[in-house]
């Protein structure tokens, strides 16, 4: 997911370079939603295992 999150933000620097103004502001926008939610689904996967006691490591 964070994948698709850095495909939209490098759109949306290319679309804004080339005065696309529309297409960028769209593009950033998916590419913040997108962002915010791999942070949270990050935040709850360590959460749950730490809550089992496992090595967010491995």
């Amino acid at each position: 997911m964070l994948s698709w999150a850095i495909l939209f933000f490098i759109i949306a620097i290319i679309a804004g370079v080339l005065g696309f103004g529309g297409i960028a502001g769209a593009a950033s926008g998916i590419a913040q939603i997108l962002f915010f939610i791999f942070l949270a689904l990050l935040v709850i996967s360590l959460v749950v295992n730490a809550l089992r006691g496992k090595d967010p490591s491995v």
